[in-house]
């Protein structure tokens, strides 16, 4: 509930509001109407102010990023000796961030309110509960940022070492909290590096530009797709015989009496005409600025046009490519910004120690698939960089009794012993042409000299 609904509620305007529609009554006309008029002059408000939540592009962008964070599980992760990593199932932290951030809340809903409170009020708040430990697990609970004061303590009056301090307000009573009990998610847009910017406040022009085209089309399709007209008459009528004269005519154009059987007539007084001001939405464009302001407000956020149904300029060749895209140029700050905070405020310099760390898991956004995915585990296989019951475990197929060992192709060297194989030929080639030259000369002085004559033999 924004301030000013509070206000409304307040000095019971909200129901006036209310009535004034119900009975097709313009609510600044009525008295109550006028008295709000008044206030929020009086408070420097702009009366015809109205929920950006409202915008329907601004929505889905708000959404899209909510429920991008909200279903990627924040895993708490362990460095092995070994240079592996797994999940730390065991440790009693694993469960309140990727589980349950407590009783109430599951992770994913609550993962996503944050991101909807950092988007749209630039910031969101944690209040840390538990020593995280198996007897008394940490629970973390949102704070409403509409609740929240945020004080910078330089004149050490809280405590003797500058701290930043929140102070909630909740139930009646105020809680102060120091900067370790609480984590504090930012937008991107920030100035002192403390307090976030609300990106309404950036694009408070666009969205209730956009606000006004949608109340205009409704307004168009209320009076019947009609827009304003000239009433001509010759008799002399005062201002209010006027306004009687033209608000009867407006309820038959409207459509008003359509329960009485008066929908498409519309009763003219002799002497009288009703002349329609043609405007056509193709002459003002307004469908290309509407398209246009909601393009803007998606780029500003982050946001694909393809994301909000904008499909004019598909450049992706694939939806994978397109999630490889968004999770690199919007996704990933965000994210890391979430994991520098609970890594700091959540794991102990001990778990620093032990390798402990805290990461989303990316592969449930960027899951491809079937067939890249196959692919992909047959070259790692082959690579020797992941076993078999690895890549089975990505398919969530059973372990078999022979996948835990690595495989090669037995054509693969290492590098140090590149080249070492043609040594090696060149000297067994060299030695067995010195061992033949070796025999060829034993067995010639094995055998006589010459074989004796045939006249000595005589003589």
């Amino acid at each position: 509930m924004g301030f000013t609904d509070v206000l409304k509620n307040t000095f019971g305007l909200s129901k006036s509001e209310e009535d004034a529609s119900e009975s097709n009554i313009p609510f600044r006309s009525t008295q109550a109407g006028q008295e709000w008029v008044k206030l929020a002059e009086f408070l420097g408000i702009d009366p015809d102010l109205k929920d950006s939540m409202q915008e329907a592009t601004y929505y889905s962008c708000i959404r899209i990023l909510r429920e991008t964070v909200g279903k990627m599980p924040l895993r708490l992760m362990q460095s092995l000796e070994d240079g592996g990593i797994k999940n730390a199932v065991d440790h009693p932290l694993y469960r309140t961030l990727a589980l349950r951030p407590n009783r109430f809340t599951t992770a994913t809903a609550f993962w996503s309110s944050l991101e909807q409170d950092r988007q749209h009020n630039g910031n969101a708040y944690v209040y840390k509960a538990g020593a995280g430990t198996a007897r008394r697990p940490l629970e973390l609970w949102r704070m409403p940022p509409d609740e929240v004061e945020v004080w910078y303590d330089d004149a050490c009056r809280f405590d003797k070492i500058p701290d930043i301090y929140y102070i909630w307000s909740n139930g009646g009573e105020q809680t102060v909290l120091k900067s370790c009990e609480v984590l504090h998610f930012k937008s991107s847009d920030t100035i002192d590096g403390v307090m976030g910017i609300p990106m309404i406040d950036r694009l408070n022009g666009l969205v209730n530009g956009a606000i006004g085209a949608q109340d205009f089309q409704n307004r168009l399709i209320t009076s019947g797709m009609t827009a304003k007209a000239v009433l001509q008459y010759t008799s002399n009528l005062d201002d209010a015989a006027a306004r009687t004269f033209s608000a009867n005519i407006e309820r038959y154009a409207k459509g008003e009496l359509r329960k009485q059987g008066l929908e498409n007539i519309i009763p003219i007084p002799v002497g009288a005409s009703l002349t329609p001001l043609n405007l056509k939405l193709t002459d003002a464009q307004f469908m290309e600025l509407k398209k246009y302001s909601a393009v803007q407000i998606a780029a500003a956020m982050g946001i694909k046009p393809q994301q909000i149904g904008d499909q004019t300029k598909q450049s992706y060749a694939s939806s994978q490519a397109q999630q490889e895209m968004f999770y690199t140029d919007t996704m990933l700050y965000i994210l890391r910004h979430y994991e520098d905070e609970v890594s700091y405020k959540v794991l102990t310099p001990e778990m620093y120690k032990q390798g402990y760390f805290v990461e989303f898991d990316s592969e449930v956004m960027l899951r491809s698939d079937f067939k890249t995915l196959v692919e992909s585990n047959k070259v790692a296989i082959e690579s020797g960089q992941m076993r078999p019951n690895e890549a089975r475990k990505k398919l969530k197929l059973p372990a078999d009794p022979d996948g835990d060992v690595l495989l090669g192709n037995g054509n693969l060297i290492p590098i140090g012993m590149a080249g070492q194989q043609y040594i090696n030929n060149d000297t067994s080639e060299g030695g067995e042409q010195d061992g033949n030259q070796v025999d060829d000369q034993s067995r010639q002085s094995q055998e006589p000299d010459s074989e004796p004559d045939g006249d000595e033999s005589d003589q």
